[in-house]
């Protein structure tokens, strides 16, 4: 039987990280790539039994690539540490490396839970990111900050799993707005070259929220998909706006000592 590893990515994760864990205890190593996390992560993780590798933080395609290197299996799952593991694809897992498998790297659905609810509308059900289950050495990632892409070193198409995994994005709504915040300043770089301004700064986040709230249906969520659609305006909307304050290289205004005359 081929054995498989699992990949968590984690930085201060302490709420999260002992549910994503103990939904892959099947696997025959769960390796947590922790990035110097100080709320005790990497303590919770190792105590269920996982191998902890500290990897400082460099752009996430960096750290997924660390981690990919730090597993032994013959087939590695990745999973993040808002992400859970169902019985449903850790069985299609088992039973697909078990035998034949028709392709090296494979998409997983993501069914996503937020506010109350699961997510149906906003391009969340089933979404998708970088495929999550391969075999050792057929894929990496490419080294962009945030949103990383993937290189296949196979010549086998990606397939996809019938499964969905479960993810849980945002604990409450300081998560997203903390989110927010830290991907508008991985994703503000990936703009270099490229003409931007305030005006286009609105431009942009206005038709993000356009595409999931309307385009995308998220409507059809209720608040949730507001809040969802409202949450890609602002994240759009700082990207293109920190961009922009980087190349206006704004300052305070000069002063002077005062002293009593």
């Amino acid at each position: 039987m081929p054995t498989i590893s699992v990949y968590i990515i984690a930085f201060n994760e302490a709420a999260k990280i002992k549910a994503a864990v103990e939904t892959v205890l099947w696997a025959d190593e769960i390796i947590v790539a922790d990035s110097n996390s100080t709320d005790g992560t990497a303590e919770i993780a190792a105590g269920l039994g996982a191998r902890v590798v500290q990897i400082p933080f460099q752009g996430f395609g960096d750290l997924r690539n660390r981690a990919i290197a730090a597993c032994r299996g013959d087939w590695i799952f990745s999973l993040d540490s808002d992400e859970r593991c169902t019985k449903e694809v850790r069985d299609e897992i088992l039973g697909l490396i078990a035998g034949a498998p028709a392709h090296d790297v494979y998409r997983v659905p993501r069914r996503n839970y937020m506010m109350g609810r699961w997510i149906h509308g906003s391009g969340w059900y089933p979404n998708f990111r970088q495929p999550q289950l391969f075999r050792s050495g057929a894929m990496r990632y490419t080294l962009e900050p945030v949103h990383e892409g993937y290189e296949l070193l196979t010549a086998r198409p990606v397939g996809t799993l019938k499964s969905a995994i479960w993810q849980i994005p945002f604990r409450n709504l300081s998560e997203v707005i903390r989110k927010i915040d830290r991907y508008s300043s991985l994703g503000a770089p990936k703009l270099a070259g490229k003409k931007v301004s305030m005006a286009s700064a609105v431009g942009h986040a206005a038709w993000a929220f356009l595409k999931h709230y309307f385009v995308k249906r998220g409507f059809i969520d209720g608040w949730a998909g507001f809040v969802i659609a409202f949450g890609n305006f602002e994240g759009t909307f700082y990207r293109y706006a920190k961009r922009y304050e980087e190349l206006q290289g704004w300052g305070a205004p000069p002063s002077e000592p005062l002293r009593r005359e």
